[in-house]
C-alpha cells in the first residue's frame, strides 16, 4: 500500500480510542448517580428525565449536532467557556467532541445501569440496613457489585457507540487531522477522495470491532442468565 500507516491510519485510530475512553469514563461517573436516581426515585417526573436522556436514541444525529454546534460555538456557552483559557470556541476541538459524545452516548450507558439497579430490588439494601450499613456504604458494597453486569454492559455500549459516531462528530468536529478526525470521519474522507485502500483497512477494522462488541454482549448476557438461575 502506498500510504503512511503510522500517520494516515493510526492517527484517527488513536484519536477515536482516546475520545471513546474519555467519554466512557465521564459517562460512568455522571451516569451512575443518574441511573440510581431513575431506578430508586418515586418522583412523578423521573420518566420525563429518562425520556430526555433517551432522546439521542431516536433523534437524527445531525439535529443534535446542529444544536451542539450552536451551543459550542463562539456565540454560545461553549464560546464563553473557551474564553476562560483564551480560546474562542469549543466547536471543532477535541473537548467539544467529548461533550457531544457524552450527550449522544448517554442513554447507552444510563439505561443498562438503571435496569441493573431496578432488577436488584429492595431486599439487598434492606438487609444491609439491618446490619447498620449506611446508605453510602450499602450503595458501594451491595448495590454496585450486584449491578456490575449493567456497568459492564453500559461501558461496552458507551465505548462502542462513541467509536461508531459519525453525524454528531462531523457536525461539531469537522475533519481536523490529529484533533477531530476520528475513524468514521476518516473513512468518509477516504471514500470522498477515492482512497479505497485506506478506507478498506479502517472499514474492516470497524467490522471486526463490531463483531467483538456483539460477542462480548452475548457472553455477558449468558453469564448473567447463568448466575441468575
Amino acid at each position: 500500500m502506498s500510504f503512511n500507516i503510522s500517520g494516515e491510519i493510526w492517527q484517527p485510530v488513536r484519536l477515536t480510542l482516546e475520545l471513546a475512553s474519555f467519554t466512557t469514563i465521564i459517562l460512568l461517573v455522571v451516569g451512575t448517580p443518574l441511573a440510581w436516581w431513575l431506578a430508586r426515585s418515586k418522583s412523578w417526573w423521573k420518566e420525563g428525565v429518562a425520556s430526555f436522556v433517551a432522546i439521542p436514541l431516536v433523534l437524527p444525529p445531525t439535529v443534535l449536532g446542529f444544536y451542539l454546534l450552536v451551543a459550542l460555538g463562539p456565540n454560545g456557552p461553549g464560546g464563553m467557556l473557551a474564553a476562560l483559557w483564551g480560546g474562542r470556541t469549543l466547536a471543532f476541538t477535541f473537548p467539544g467532541l467529548v461533550i457531544g459524545s457524552v450527550l449522544f452516548s448517554m442513554p447507552f450507558v444510563v439505561q443498562p445501569i438503571r435496569n441493573a439497579f431496578e432488577a436488584m430490588g429492595d431486599r439487598p439494601l434492606e438487609v444491609a440496613a439491618t446490619l447498620r450499613a449506611s446508605p453510602w456504604r450499602a450503595f458501594w458494597t451491595v448495590a454496585v457489585p450486584l449491578a456490575s453486569p449493567g456497568f459492564l454492559t453500559g461501558a461496552i455500549l458507551g465505548f462502542a457507540h462513541t467509536v461508531g459516531e459519525f453525524g454528531v462528530v462531523l457536525m461539531i468536529g469537522g475533519s481536523v487531522p490529529g484533533k477531530t478526525k476520528v475513524l468514521s470521519v476518516a473513512i468518509y474522507d477516504y471514500v470522498e477522495t477515492s482512497q479505497w485502500n485506506e478506507a478498506s483497512v479502517l472499514a474492516l477494522g470497524m467490522i471486526i470491532f463490531s463483531f467483538c462488541v456483539i460477542l462480548a454482549m452475548t457472553l455477558i448476557e449468558k453469564r448473567v442468565t447463568r448466575l441468575a438461575s
